[in-house]
């Protein structure tokens, strides 16, 4: 397995971006708002739904990966506490809402319904692996009828 490199600049890119990243572990404080740079960084344990295959299988794998930011603007959080930077978090979606073309607001969107919102002046964004595959034994789930 190849690391994953992809970039997004809009919102179909947005939702390939979503879809790789669901159920992504972080801790509070592997958020990073470089403020000077007008950067939003996220180090995350990604979930490799690409070589999850069938569920019966035994292993599943995690994978340390950064997910980007860029052109921003503002940043706020909903839900999140952080003044406690372990707290960990599990990301469950993505979606970008255009505002005035091409600015819009990204929204990180977290189980338990904690929201981080990041204003951008248009979507630049990356997901990028930064090592190697490690095993886990479960496979998140999701009961929705």
């Amino acid at each position: 397995m190849t690391d994953l490199r992809l970039l997004a600049l809009d919102s179909e890119d947005l939702e390939v971006l979503s879809a790789h990243l669901q159920d992504a572990i972080l801790k509070v404080g592997d958020i990073h708002w470089r403020a000077d740079e007008k950067r939003v960084v996220l180090a995350v344990n990604r979930f490799v739904w690409e070589s999850a295959g069938e569920k019966s299988r035994r292993l599943f794998e995690r994978r340390r990966a950064a997910l980007r930011f860029d052109r921003v603007v503002r940043v706020r959080a909903t839900g999140i506490p952080r003044d406690r930077p372990d707290t960990v978090l599990e990301l469950l979606a993505l979606r970008f809402t255009e505002t005035e073309a091409p600015s819009g607001v990204v929204e990180a969107i977290f189980a338990g319904g904690g929201v981080l919102r990041i204003e951008v002046e248009c979507l630049e964004a990356g997901l990028a692996d930064l090592g190697a595959a490690w095993a886990t034994g479960s496979c998140p789930e999701h009961g929705v009828a």
